[in-house]
């Protein structure tokens, strides 16, 4: 397909490098440094201009572009410049737009302006953190084949019924139809057999119904009840924690926003009224200590810079509060995780560009290819992908067990119809089946690239 990018930042400069590696990309930034240095490093067009001038995006080709992506910093811009697009005849436009007040107008923009797609990273950020809360236990949550199936990371903690567990006996020592896809022990990312043993310290990615995803939480856990989150203190009162509170409300969890700008505090007290919102500074030990911190269930560290919430969830880790989730853009430190044992990073930024991804790939499968959904995970070194079976193929009707997979490949998961199932030797793949891969390998864009 034939797509163009507009902003050259973070997400922009990511989407350029994952997408040119299967379409037609060019990139558009007011900055000439920038288009240099994004077209240096993949292998796309690049324009220097304002992409609010109907030339530039003429000499881009946008009457023949499938996709138009406006991730500039600003929502205006983005969004004239989808109008724009679309008036040039471009056939399908996602506008990054991450101001509160334009949440009541996504379906008109969608519907009268024919904006394809509205992405609000720091909605989805707090809908994503909301998710964590739900479940005490998991690092993450995804989502597969409309809802109907969890994938989840969790990391095996010494005294754990999981520590030592056999795989082959998981079902049946837990009574569950769940999964484990996915082992990252140290550096390692392993795809298990049934005689793989699980320890202490290993993260888990496991796949199961919702349903028995929440009966499998409260197995592994004696006092799941003790543990669920019924306070959260967010330190920072930007987009995400304005977003994520309300969703906390609703689930009936005690919130506290901590908030240095004066100004910013009235108007969070004005809209969020359930919310008590402290202003002081957060990054404050004495503060900490003064606002009880250290007390709530969960704390969420949302300042606009990413090294202050590293340590401050540090702090709260270390002072023992059991749930910390920490909101990091820079990949550089997103990859620290694991050597600093945060748990829960969350980056408003890699969610969207998921997010868009996911468009991408479902317009690709009208197309031809049959990708409906992909995560990646583990700092981009495993990939979790939903196909869509649309065609009779060779590998159909045979039971798994008489299949031969690639090294490095699990099928995590097959949906038909309204029915689960958490595939054995036995199962077969059917047409239009939505089948889960879990994968340590690279660039499938067809399930019979799983095959030997």
């Amino acid at each position: 397909m034939d797509i163009i990018i507009v902003g050259c930042g973070k997400v922009g400069s990511t989407l350029a490098d994952v997408l040119s590696d299967e379409h037609n990309v060019t990139v558009i930034d007011v900055n000439e440094g920038t288009i240099d240095s994004v077209v240096n490093d993949h292998d796309v067009m690049g324009i220097t201009g304002n992409c609010l001038q109907t030339s530039i995006l003429q000499e881009a080709n946008v009457e023949k572009t499938d996709i138009f992506i406006a991730v500039t910093n600003s929502d205006e811009v983005n969004i004239l410049s989808c109008l724009i697009a679309k008036e040039l005849k471009a056939q399908h436009c996602i506008a990054r737009v991450r101001n509160p007040e334009f949440d009541k107008q996504l379906v008109f923009m969608r519907e009268n302006l024919k904006i394809s797609m509205m992405v609000n990273p720091d909605y989805n950020a707090g809908n994503e953190i909301a998710k964590i809360l739900r479940y005490p236990e998991a690092i993450n949550i995804e989502s597969f084949a409309k809802g109907r199936v969890d994938l989840a990371e969790i990391r095996i903690t010494s005294g754990s019924i999981l520590d030592g567990v056999i795989l082959n006996n998981l079902s049946r020592r837990l009574r569950l139809d769940v999964l484990i896809c996915a082992v990252q022990r140290g550096k390692d990312i392993i795809i298990p057999d049934g005689n793989f043993m699980l320890k202490a310290g290993d993260k888990i990615h496991m796949t199961a119904s919702h349903s028995a995803m929440v009966k499998f939480f409260k197995s592994i856990s004696a006092a799941y009840r003790e543990k669920r989150v019924k306070s959260a203190v967010l330190i920072g009162g930007g987009r995400v924690a304005y977003h994520l509170a309300q969703q906390l409300i609703e689930m009936g969890i005690k919130v506290k926003i901590i908030e240095i700008d004066y100004n910013r505090c009235l108007e969070l007290s004005q809209k969020l009224n359930k919310v008590n919102i402290s202003c002081a500074d957060g990054t404050d030990h004495d503060v900490l200590v003064e606002e009880r911190v250290y007390d709530a269930d969960a704390v969420v560290t949302l300042t606009g810079i990413d090294e202050e919430n590293i340590l401050l969830s540090l702090l709260a880790k270390n002072n023992g509060v059991e749930k910390v989730v920490t909101k990091v853009n820079r990949m550089n430190l997103i990859q620290l995780s694991d050597t600093l044992s945060l748990d829960c990073i969350i980056s408003p930024k890699s969610i969207t560009v998921n997010q868009i991804l996911q468009y991408v790939r479902a317009k690709q499968n009208a197309k031809g290819n049959n990708i409906t959904t992909l995560y990646r995970l583990v700092n981009d070194r495993l990939e979790a992908i939903e196909f869509v079976i649309h065609d009779d193929k060779p590998y159909l009707n045979t039971p798994l067990k008489k299949l031969k997979l690639k090294k490095g490949i699990l099928i995590a998961s097959i949906v038909r119809g309204n029915d689960l199932i958490i595939p054995k030797g036995d199962d077969c793949l059917k047409l239009n089946d939505s089948v889960v891969i879990i994968t340590t390998n690279k660039g499938f864009s067809d399930l019979r690239n799983i095959f030997e």
